[in-house]
């Protein structure tokens, strides 16, 4: 690339260059990959058409361009992909979310209780506040009494004014008395039980984060059996700040949690290898030699996994309690059938976000 070249320049150079290569949307991959060389979001390089690029930026994007090129996913390049509302962290021998995988979160989430509403609770340095402030009221008002002592219309002006300012202040002061003290003792903060769920083959840790980012409640032990993936679920929880909700155990499917969890989930969620192995030779270059074939492979008709998966969950749920799983949309109608075998009803089966059958949602008996 010249040392001159703006982003506009390279913008279209990287185009050109992906396009060469056999990229499937070469536009959209140059925005992408200059944006994170440059740290410029894509509305603002179209601002910026005539900046010229630094000496760093120029090597970050060469070097993206060369993986790129060879065919490398967007998202290992770039070590980040958005899921739903939060930020994942993704790298190389992990699969990378997809966002039909955001429906699955979707279900589960229908499926559970809704948050249990929770009383605020008592702000020390606002109650310090109120406390100042009552004291000042007061005070002027004591100093007030004084001055207008002499004058007895003005006196019983100021008593009745007294009397009103004092009763609002003691409706102030019920309003915020703090939860906990000795006159709201017998209001405590409803305390419940949470809702435990189990996310079996995490790999990024995206569902198990998901579930416990937008419900409160909700608690997840997590698994997979690959040692890469544990490490970054882990590290997506603690990026999160979720490290006392969700936890992670390397194992395969849910061997590894213990038999006192028995009948104690109020849901089981899974995105398991789940492609027959004849579609494997037809998906895509991109995900076939960079994507871990452990993630995505599900024997003969996609469902290797899903049948002992289905045997765990219906020993691992409440009753009642909800299983779902994103499987491949050709093996659908035998997923249910399975699913019905274990016992579970109200079996259904629900569209991705492009109307393909995608997610298996089933209620334990």
């Amino acid at each position: 690339m010249d040392a001159e070249w703006t982003i506009k320049g390279a913008l279209e150079w990287t185009e050109g260059y992906l396009a060469d290569k056999g990229d499937e949307n070469p536009r959209l991959s140059a925005q992408w990959l200059l944006s994170e060389a440059t740290g410029l979001s894509r509305t603002h390089l179209f601002m910026n058409y005539d900046r010229p690029l630094s000496s760093d930026e120029r090597a970050t994007l060469r070097d993206y361009v060369k993986r790129r090129g060879a065919g490398e996913p967007l998202q290992y390049i770039t070590g980040e992909v958005t899921f739903r509302y939060i930020p994942v962290k993704v790298r190389p021998g992990v699969l990378i979310p997809r966002p039909e995988t955001e429906v699955l979160v979707s279900e589960v989430l229908a499926a559970l209780p809704d948050p249990v509403k929770r009383e605020a609770r008592w702000n020390e340095e606002a109650a310090a506040q109120e406390s100042e402030a009552l004291e000042a009221l007061k005070e002027a008002l004591g100093k007030a009494q004084e001055a207008l002592a002499e004058n007895q219309r003005a006196a019983k002006t100021f008593r009745e004014a007294d009397a009103a300012d004092a009763e609002e202040a003691d409706a102030v002061e019920e309003r915020e008395r703090p939860i906990g003290s000795a006159e709201s003792s017998a209001n405590p903060e409803v305390a419940t039980a949470p809702l435990l769920v189990a996310d079996l083959c995490t790999g990024t840790g995206c569902i198990a984060c998901s579930l416990a980012y937008e419900h409160p409640d909700v608690r997840v032990i997590a698994t997979d059996i690959a040692p890469e993936a544990v490490a970054l679920a882990r590290e997506n929880i603690a990026a999160l700040g979720l490290e006392d909700r969700v936890a992670v155990l390397q194992c395969s499917l849910g061997t590894g949690i213990g038999e006192k969890r028995m009948g104690t989930f109020d849901a089981v969620v899974s995105n398991p290898p789940y492609v027959p192995t004849s579609v494997l030779a037809d998906i895509p270059r991109e995900v076939a030699e960079f994507e871990p074939n452990l993630a995505l492979d599900g024997g003969a008709d996609g469902l290797d996994l899903f049948r002992p998966l289905v045997v765990w969950a219906a020993r691992a749920l409440k009753p009642q309690g909800v299983l779902a799983c994103e499987l491949h949309e050709g093996h659908m109608d035998a997923a249910a059938t399975v699913a019905k075998q274990a016992g579970f009803t109200q079996v259904r089966i629900v569209d991705d976000l492009a109307g393909r059958p995608r997610v298996l949602v089933a209620r334990r008996a």
